[in-house]
């Protein structure tokens, strides 16, 4: 059977309050108490009650984390980052599925707080004017990831896409490209979507080279919809040299789409990605991308959202090309 509070005080030689204090980290007991109360605990293998303890001292140790999409590898690397540093911090986390249009936001928000959670991490999503009233009645911490709000003053953590999307591009020139396509995300998209095409084509600008429509396509961020848009640029553009895919999940399907039309990366044709994920390192060939840090991006959402580090507004985290077998250089 499970031990009780009871069952630590009896042991202890104290009384229930007592042991729920020292648990609670109020005053009322001496250091020689505390001590043997937590080996008794740690002897016996007693967990707290977590509702009894949040009635105490008004937390739950528990954080909320909304996402829209659960499935990508990027999500699986910041969750990764999230979960490993709530753990080390005692927290639980909840996490939610909003899905790719974010249908079931509010609904999570309202069920978030109604378990009376400590914080929320949002990331890869739009905060919406209705999301955004409903967070600041709340009025719990809230840090967004990938994502920024338009209104409230809530800390982010992200990169700069458009700096990001400039440098691909550029490394691309620097390899000789000059005729070079994108498989982009939604231009609707303000997040990664827009940043990353403006990106592009100022690098393009920059060096004096031709903007097409033709040579853009847009899809989802997927792995299937960078298979139909690498269809797409070959077809309307089959003079390119490079793409850049804003994102690995496209830039591994763009690979596909290459295999079975028998063009040949790097040899035919260079590809560049965006994240850094394990599909870039997976990929045949290993695919050169943008490095976004996202395990460090999850661990230090969580360190913002608990003050366990002084922290000043928002962070802008550093991003670099890794250079992998899937661009060559035109001599």
């Amino acid at each position: 059977m499970r031990p009780t509070i009871s069952d630590v005080a009896k042991q202890s030689g104290v009384s229930t309050a007592t042991v729920s204090r020292i648990i609670n980290g109020q005053s009322g007991y001496t250091a020689k108490t505390r001590q043997k109360v937590l080996e008794i605990i740690q002897e016996m293998g007693y967990k707290p009650n977590a509702i009894a303890r949040g009635l105490v001292n008004k937390r739950t140790n528990t954080i909320g984390v909304l996402l829209p999409s659960l499935s990508s590898r990027l999500s699986s690397a910041l969750l990764k980052g999230i979960e490993n540093s709530a753990h080390q911090l005692d927290y639980s986390v909840i996490i939610c599925d909003t899905e790719s249009d974010g249908k079931r936001t509010i609904e999570y928000l309202d069920v978030l707080s109604e378990k009376q959670i400590d914080g929320i991490i949002i990331t890869s999503e739009w905060l919406k004017d209705v999301y955004e009233e409903t967070i600041a009645k709340m009025k719990i911490p809230v840090v967004l990831v990938l994502t920024t709000s338009s209104h409230l003053q809530i800390p982010y953590i992200k990169v700069d896409d458009y700096q990001a999307s400039y440098q691909a591009t550029e490394y691309l020139i620097g390899k000789g490209h000059k005729e070079i396509g994108m498989i982009s995300g939604s231009k609707t998209d303000k997040l990664a979507g827009l940043p990353r095409i403006e990106g592009y084509k100022q690098a393009l600008t920059d060096n004096s080279l031709t903007i097409s429509e033709n040579r853009i396509t847009y899809g989802d961020f997927a792995y299937r919809s960078g298979m139909r848009c690498m269809e797409e640029l070959l077809k309307k553009a089959p003079e390119i040299t490079a793409v850049f895919a804003a994102s690995d999940e496209m830039a591994v399907g763009a690979l596909s789409c290459a295999y079975k039309k028998g063009v040949k990366v790097p040899d035919d044709l260079s590809i560049i990605g965006y994240d850094d994920t394990q599909e870039a390192e997976m990929a045949i060939p290993p695919l050169t991308t943008v490095h976004q840090p996202i395990y460090d991006m999850g661990k230090m959402a969580v360190e913002m959202l608990l003050n366990t580090k002084e922290t000043v507004g928002s962070i802008l985290m550093p991003h670099h090309i890794v250079e992998r077998d899937s661009v060559r250089k035109i001599e």
